[in-house]
């Protein structure tokens, strides 16, 4: 129950954070969370090894696409919103003809 209480208030943060950034730690702990989980439903079931692969390959995938999502808002859309972005200073003359 607990853990479920956290994962609706890390839903909370990934449906209404104010920046892309919010989101993406908001699913990425929902995933971490549900690795968990899933072990403990392994400890209920008495199949701890079969629900520990299961939970390491879902905290592989987990990881994977957080990474690749971060990326992506990194390269093409920016991960902080406009207010937050650090402004890169002019070049001068001299730096352009070199």
């Amino acid at each position: 129950m607990f853990i479920g209480l956290l994962m609706i208030m890390s839903l909370y943060r990934g449906v209404f954070g104010p920046t892309v950034l919010d989101r993406l730690v908001g699913v990425n702990a929902i995933g971490s969370k549900t690795t968990s989980l899933l072990i403990l439903i392994g400890l209920i079931y008495h199949r701890v090894d079969m629900f520990v692969d299961i939970a390491l390959a879902y905290a592989m995938l987990n990881f994977i696409a957080v990474l690749a999502v971060s990326r992506y808002f990194q390269k093409q859309k920016g991960l902080y919103d406009e207010g937050h972005q650090s402004k890169r200073p002019a070049a001068n003359q001299e730096t352009i003809l070199k």
